[in-house]
C-alpha cells in the first residue's frame, strides 16, 4: 500500500505520477488484480472530482460560515465515500472500461 503525502488531501489537483507508477508496476509485474486496483483508483479520483464539483455548486451563504476544517473534512469525506463506491461491486463502470482497454492495448498485462 502507497502512503499518500500530507499534502494530497488539501491540493485541488490529484498527483498523477502516483497512478502512474502503479501502472507501470503492474506492466512489470503482469499482474492483473494489481491491474484492477489501479483502475479503481482512477475510478475513485474520477468520482471524488466528480463529488467535489457537485458540492461547489451549493450556494455558501447559509447562517454559519464554513471554516477550513469543515471544508477538509468535507472533501476528506467525499474523498472515502468515492474510494467505497470505486470499490464496491463495478462501481460506475469506469474501472471496468479502463481495465479492458488496458488489456487490449498491452496483451502481456
Amino acid at each position: 500500500m502507497e502512503i499518500l503525502p500530507n499534502d494530497f488531501i488539501i491540493r485541488r489537483t490529484p498527483d498523477e505520477s502516483i497512478l502512474e507508477r502503479k501502472i507501470e508496476g503492474a506492466k512489470e509485474t503482469n499482474k492483473d488484480e494489481e491491474l484492477v486496483n489501479v483502475c479503481k483508483d482512477f475510478e475513485a479520483i474520477f468520482i471524488h472530482m466528480m463529488m467535489k464539483e457537485m458540492r461547489n455548486t451549493i450556494p455558501e451563504d447559509g447562517f454559519i460560515e464554513k471554516s477550513t476544517a469543515t471544508k477538509i473534512f468535507e472533501d476528506m469525506f467525499d474523498e472515502e465515500i468515492s474510494k467505497e463506491v470505486a470499490k464496491k461491486g463495478q462501481g460506475i463502470g469506469l474501472a471496468k472500461m479502463l481495465y479492458e482497454q488496458f488489456k487490449r492495448q498491452n496483451p502481456s498485462l
